[in-house]
């Protein structure tokens, strides 16, 4: 079966994106919908908080292929609760503080500057 295209590409896998903040509520929410319309990328987000509109569990980081996080903060939270789940994960830390508003424009063009080249 030459020729037959069964399996898809690398090219056209698709990658499972997680975004992490600590409420859940402004920045990784708007790292979510900024992303989800890139083709080949599904995207979640979560809080590290307890009272996180979306609280972080292990099985988001299960499926995440790559778990952005805003602060350092929010990456040692992540490596020292989910150390088992992230093992072979591509954790990355964007540096963004807590300074912006859902969707603010600001906050946007930091993200579109520094999370593709990850992807």
């Amino acid at each position: 079966m030459y020729g037959c295209r069964c399996w898809p590409q690398k090219e056209e896998m698709v990658k499972n994106v997680l975004f992490v903040c600590s409420q859940n509520k402004l920045r990784s929410p708007t790292a979510e919908q900024v992303f989800a319309s890139w083709p080949n990328i599904e995207t979640s987000s979560a809080g590290t908080n307890n009272d996180a509109d979306n609280p972080l569990s292990a099985e988001q980081i299960e499926w995440a292929d790559i778990v952005f996080v805003m602060e350092k903060a929010h990456r040692s939270k992540v490596q020292g609760k989910y150390r088992a789940a992230l093992k072979g994960k591509r954790l990355i830390c964007l540096h963004i503080p807590d300074d912006y508003d859902f969707m603010d424009p600001g906050l946007i063009r930091l993200l579109e500057a520094k999370v593709p080249r990850h992807l």
